[in-house]
C-alpha cells in the first residue's frame, strides 16, 4: 500500500486452507480481519492514517468548520475538505445523512472493497453490522434545538430524530449493502468502536454470523461539543497544534477532539478460507469490564483496565509475557495516561511491564471518541501484520507518573505473538482487543 522511510506496508497475506485449524481449542470459530477502511484527520483511507501514524505526523490544526472566537479551545483533529459526493454518495444522501453516517459509509466502502466480500453473493442473514457512534448526529441535534427555539415546533425537520440518533450509522450501512443479520449500535462513549468490534467477534466466534462489518464513527467537531468538553476541563487549551496532543508526556494537559470513522470486515476463518480471502490479522481475544467508579474519571488503581487486558489475552491463550505491544487509549489527559500505565504494570509486573512498547495514535489524530477504538484496532492489526510498532507523535518528556516504554521512533523487524488495543469510555467502560498476526 505505501512506503514510509524504507518500510513497506504489506497488510494482506493470502491464506491457504491446507492444514489450517479453523476452530479454537474450545470449538468456537477463529475470527480474522479481511478488510479495513478509515477516514480520519489524516485524510480519507487507511493508507493516509497509517502514513500519518507511522511517520509521526500531527494532523491537528486550527478549527475551520466554525468560528471559535469566545471558545477556550481553537484546535482540533478535523476531517478537512470532505465532500461526500466525491466519495460515492448521491447529492440526496449528502443532504440527508449526518456527517457521522457519511464518515461510516466512506470507511465501510473501503473496508468491504479491500476485503473482496461480495454481500450480494452471500446469505445476507449471516452477515452482521455492528457499528456505533459515541455521540451521533450532534450537528442535527444542535440545529434542531436552535430551530425549535427560534422558529417554533412546526419548523423542526421531520427527519430530525432518525437523522440524529446514533444507531443510524449501522442502519444506513445495512441498507446500503443489504446486510440482514444482527444490526446494532453499541454506545460506550470513547470505547464504542472497540466494543462494536468485540461484539461482532463474539457473534462470529459463537456461530451467530459468518462475517460482520464493524466499527465506530464520530462527527464531534461542533460548537456544543467543543464547549462542553472544554468546560469539563477535558480538552487541552494549547494553541500550538504540534504541542497539544501529548500522550503519556509530562506536559499533557487534556485531549484534542478529533473525528472520523474506522471499519473492519471480520469473518470466521472457515468462511474467509472458503472464499479465498486475504487475511490481515486475527482477533484472538476481547476483554470488556466496568470500573463502577465515576462518571468521567477512570478508577485510579486501573483495576478495570487491567482485567479487560487480562481477559483479552487469556481468551487468546496468551499470558502477559506474550504481549508484543500496547496500542493504548492514551488520550493525553493526566488521569487516563497514569491510570493506563498503572494497569499495564500491574498486568505484566513492574519490570516486564516497563519494557512493553506502548504507542498512542492520538498524538497524530487527536481523540476521535467513538471512532477511536476502530481506527486504533486497524493500526494494531497492521502493526502485528508488519512486525512493527508505530511511534507516538507528540511524546517527548517522560513522566514519572507514567513509567512505561512509550515508543518514540518506529520499531521494525519486531515479530509479535499478540498486541492489545485499549479503549476506555466515560462511565467506566473498558475494552481491550487482542490482535495477532495470522498463522
Amino acid at each position: 500500500m505505501s512506503q514510509q522511510d524504507g518500510f513497506t506496508l504489506r497488510g494482506h497475506r493470502p491464506a491457504s486452507p491446507e492444514g489450517i485449524e479453523t476452530r479454537r481449542p474450545d470449538g468456537t470459530h477463529r475470527v480474522v480481519i479481511t478488510g479495513v477502511g478509515a477516514i480520519s484527520p489524516a485524510g480519507v483511507g487507511v493508507e493516509a492514517l497509517w502514513e500519518a501514524v507511522f511517520g509521526k505526523r500531527c494532523c491537528i490544526a486550527p478549527v475551520e468548520r466554525f468560528d471559535t472566537e469566545g471558545f477556550d479551545v481553537h484546535i482540533a483533529g478535523e476531517v478537512r475538505g470532505f465532500d461526500p459526493v466525491e466519495h460515492g454518495m448521491t447529492k440526496k444522501e449528502a443532504r440527508r445523512f449526518e456527517r457521522f453516517v457519511q464518515y461510516a459509509i466512506v470507511a465501510a466502502d473501503e473496508a468491504l472493497a479491500s476485503s473482496g466480500l461480495d454481500v450480494a453473493a452471500e446469505d445476507p442473514a449471516r452477515i452482521a453490522c455492528v457499528f456505533g457512534s459515541g455521540i451521533g448526529g450532534i450537528d442535527e441535534l444542535q440545529s434542531g434545538i436552535t430551530t425549535l427555539v427560534e422558529k417554533g415546533p412546526k419548523r423542526v425537520n421531520p427527519l430530525f430524530v432518525p437523522t440524529m440518533i446514533s444507531n443510524m450509522a449501522a442502519g444506513q450501512l445495512a441498507i446500503r449493502y443489504g446486510i440482514k443479520g444482527e444490526c446494532i449500535d453499541i454506545v460506550t462513549a470513547c470505547a464504542t468502536g472497540a466494543h462494536c468490534i468485540g461484539q461482532a467477534v463474539r457473534d462470529i466466534r459463537h456461530g451467530y454470523a459468518d462475517a460482520a462489518l464493524a466499527g465506530g464513527t464520530e462527527e464531534s467537531i461542533s460548537p456544543v461539543c467543543l464547549a462542553g468538553f472544554s468546560n469539563l476541563s477535558a480538552l487541552t487549551k494549547a494553541e500550538d497544534p504540534q504541542c497539544a496532543s501529548l500522550p503519556f508526556d509530562a506536559r499533557r494537559a487534556g485531549f484534542v477532539a478529533g473525528e472520523g470513522a474506522g471499519a473492519v470486515v471480520l469473518e470466521s476463518l472457515e468462511h474467509a478460507l472458503a472464499r479465498g480471502a486475504s487475511i490481515i490479522a486475527e482477533v484472538t481475544g476481547f476483554g470488556s469490564t466496568g470500573d463502577a467508579y465515576h462518571m468521567t474519571a477512570p478508577s485510579p488503581d486501573g483495576e478495570g483496565i487491567r482485567r479487560a487486558m487480562a481477559q483479552a489475552l487469556a481468551e487468546g491463550g496468551f499470558t502477559p509475557a506474550d504481549l508484543g505491544h500496547l496500542n493504548a487509549h492514551g488520550t493525553g489527559t493526566p488521569a487516563n495516561d497514569s491510570t493506563e500505565s498503572r494497569a499495564l504494570l500491574d498486568l505484566c509486573g513492574e519490570e516486564a511491564g516497563a519494557k512493553v512498547p506502548v504507542t498512542s495514535v492520538k498524538g497524530s489524530t487527536g481523540h476521535t471518541l467513538g471512532a477511536a477504538g476502530a481506527l486504533e484496532a486497524i493500526v494494531t492489526a497492521l502493526s502485528v501484520a508488519n512486525d512493527c510498532v508505530p511511534p507516538t507523535c507528540g511524546f517527548a518528556e517522560a513522566d514519572p507518573a507514567c513509567p512505561v516504554n512509550v515508543a518514540t521512533e518506529a520499531i521494525t523487524g519486531y515479530p509479535q505473538k499478540v498486541a492489545l488495543s485499549n479503549s476506555l469510555g466515560f462511565g467506566g467502560h473498558n475494552a481491550s482487543l487482542a490482535i495477532s498476526p495470522f498463522k
